[in-house]
């Protein structure tokens, strides 16, 4: 008979399904890439057999309470916050600051989990890890914001945009020091994050995709289409591409698919009146996975203007649908896209270089096509979400990280 506490047994131990409670600021049915990032992390865990919970806002402040929902195919328990529309937006709603910790109190005292997950610093994230730090209760936090991401919509002039950023990021150090690990989807991030609130330590953890859903076509196109998915923000520049497309040769015959909605929607729809290429750009709003990934299989290439990139799930999902890639050479997007490899990288906000970039991707021979196409392929390995959640687990059970 073995001894109780021989190793084997110790990893057995170990490797428990965990009781986790994941805080996100936002989540379905919110639509942005933080909120993508902590759905597919939930479902994932959920398919490992871990017990897993999310704290996060409801539709409306009448719709709140605890919830068993299908998430990514996956059933999980949702508890749903009351939860207020934010007026400058058109679709965000946030739970009220000063309830956050009440929240995460009655969420700890319900669920108590093995360790807490917070995906963002500001609202539920605040609280939660600070309930959670008095209880001795582990926490790993995510970072997905830049200030970009938040400064449209807090309709504060100029000067007291800037004391809010600094005050923001003073908290969020705060916050981020109650931490086991601090989290973020890519190296560049990482190093951002470290040198805007001085901390040291942060760890890239890519926010993974199934590449198994999407499909790549290696076949010659029999048109130029590109296509973009994602918000329809003024960081999101898509002004930029359509500028740019504007420039294009006629001959070229470029088609533009727009897939998503936001607050410059109408701003945009108006623009592509101005430039004459109402005809050819089409704004599908939001609209089905499955037709998001029939448009980037069919697409000749993704085209990505953002400067508030801090990884960017859309492009990666581009990439397994096999697509070169043009994007702007900003924050994290390079550490995707490679200049002559798997696309091309252009000056961020240069409607020039952007319409140069486009036309040489448009031109391309087919077997340097395919090549960019491989690229591509190749390129989005790393990003398995297989790998991503194997790296959280490790950060969960506090165990030395894969490579």
């Amino acid at each position: 008979m073995t001894d109780p506490a021989t190793p084997d047994d110790d990893h057995a131990a170990d490797a428990r399904p965990l009781t986790i409670l994941i805080g996100a600021d936002t989540f379905l049915p919110h639509v942005n890439g933080a909120a993508r990032f902590a759905e597919r992390l939930a479902a994932g865990l959920v398919a490992r057999g871990h017990d897993v919970h999310v704290l996060a806002p409801s539709k409306t402040h009448r719709q709140h309470g605890t919830f068993t929902e299908e998430i990514e195919g996956e059933p999980m328990t949702m508890h749903r916050l009351p939860a207020w529309r934010f007026l400058p937006h058109d679709w965000l709603t946030f739970v009220l600051p000063w309830m956050s910790k009440h929240y995460a109190r009655r969420a700890l005292d319900e669920v108590r989990p093995d360790v807490v997950h917070i995906q963002s610093h500001i609202v539920i994230g605040r609280g939660l890890s600070r309930e959670a730090h008095k209880r001795g209760i582990p926490v790993i936090a995510t970072n997905h914001v830049m200030a970009e991401n938040i400064l449209d919509f807090t309709t504060l002039p100029d000067w007291l945009d800037r004391i809010f950023v600094k005050l923001a990021w003073a908290d969020a150090k705060r916050t981020f020091d109650l931490t086991r690990a601090v989290t973020t989807p890519t190296r560049r991030a990482a190093d951002f994050l470290e040198s805007t609130i001085d901390i040291e330590g942060v760890i890239p953890i890519s926010c993974g995709i199934d590449a198994r859903n999407y499909t790549p076509d290696l076949q010659p196109r029999d048109g130029n289409r590109l296509v973009f998915v994602g918000r329809l923000t003024t960081e999101k520049q898509i002004d930029v591409v359509l500028r740019a497309i504007a420039l294009l040769d006629p001959a070229l015959d470029v088609r533009f698919d727009i897939v998503g909605s936001g607050d410059q929607r109408r701003n945009l729809e108006n623009l592509t009146a101005e430039l004459g290429l109402s005809e050819r750009v089409h704004f599908h709003g939001h609209t089905s996975d499955e037709e998001i990934r029939s448009l980037l299989t069919n697409a000749s290439a993704f085209v990505i203007a953002s400067i508030a990139e801090l990884q960017s799930i859309a492009t990666m999902e581009a990439m397994a649908s096999g697509l070169p890639v043009v994007a702007a050479d900003a924050v994290a997007l390079p550490h995707l896209v490679h200049d002559g490899e798997n696309g091309y990288l252009f000056r961020p906000g240069d409607v020039d270089d952007l319409a140069a970039k486009l036309t040489t991707v448009l031109t391309l021979p087919q077997d340097e096509r395919v090549r960019m196409q491989q690229a591509s392929l190749d390129g989005v390995k790393v990003h398995d979400i297989q790998r991503t959640l194997d790296t959280f687990e490790a950060l969960y059970r506090d165990e030395p990280l894969p490579e």
